[in-house]
C-alpha cells in the first residue's frame, strides 16, 4: 500500500487495552499507554477503526455476552475520554474445545470479510494490527498490510510466523500508526 488504508483492523486485548486474560469485568479494562492517542490519530485521518477480537471466554462459559458488552462499553468510554472512538467491533465467541470448528475465530477471516462487506472496503487497501500472528494473518489471505506489535502475549512462534510471512513488526500501536502514516522507514519485518 502506498497510500493511507481505507480502514484499520485492530485486535483489542494486548493491542489497545491490556490483556488480562479472559476479561469479564469493566473494572479490569486498562488502556495500553499511548494506544488511545494512536486510535485518535487514525480517527483524525477519517479512517474507520474496526476492532476484530476473539472472545473464546464466551464459548467456554467463562463469561457471558452481557459481560463482554459491559467490557466493550467501558473500553469505548475510556477511549472517548481521550477523544478517540471505534467505528465497529466484531467478536468471535468460539473456541474449538468448547464449540467445535469455527469460521470466525482468528486466524480465520470471516470477521474481517464481514467488515470488508459492511464497510464496502477494498481488501487490498486495509491494515491489520495486532499483537499475535493470528491477528494479522488475514493480510496474507485477503490482501492489505499486516503489522504485528509486541506485547507480553506475543510468542516467539508468532514472531517467526510474521517474519516468514513478510509481515511487518512494530514495538507498539503508536509505532504501527507511524508506519501506516509513512512516518518511519520500516519496509519489512523488524
Amino acid at each position: 500500500m502506498t497510500s493511507l488504508p481505507d480502514a484499520v483492523f485492530l485486535d483489542r486485548d494486548g493491542t489497545v487495552m491490556e490483556d488480562a486474560h479472559y476479561i469479564k469485568s469493566p473494572d479490569q479494562v486498562r488502556l495500553i499507554p499511548g494506544a488511545a492517542d494512536a486510535v485518535k490519530r487514525i480517527n483524525e485521518a477519517k479512517i474507520p477503526v474496526i476492532v476484530v477480537t476473539n472472545q473464546s471466554g464466551i464459548g467456554r462459559g467463562m463469561f457471558t455476552l452481557k459481560d463482554y458488552e459491559a467490557v466493550k462499553s467501558r473500553f469505548e468510554s475510556l477511549l472517548a475520554q481521550h477523544g478517540a472512538h471505534i467505528d465497529a467491533s466484531y467478536y468471535c465467541p468460539d473456541h474449538p474445545s468448547a464449540t467445535g470448528p469455527s469460521r470466525c475465530r482468528k486466524p480465520a477471516t470471516k470477521m474481517f470479510e464481514d467488515a470488508i462487506r459492511d464497510f464496502n472496503l477494498d481488501p487490498a487497501n486495509v491494515a491489520y494490527v495486532g499483537d499475535r500472528w493470528r491477528d494479522v494473518a488475514a493480510s496474507r489471505k485477503l490482501g492489505g498490510r499486516g503489522i504485528m506489535i509486541s506485547s507480553h502475549m506475543t510468542t516467539e512462534e508468532d514472531r517467526q510466523k510474521a517474519e516468514d510471512d513478510g509481515i511487518q513488526t512494530a514495538l507498539s500501536l503508536q509505532d504501527a500508526v507511524d508506519m501506516l502514516f509513512g512516518l518511519t522507514e520500516k519496509d519489512g519485518p523488524a
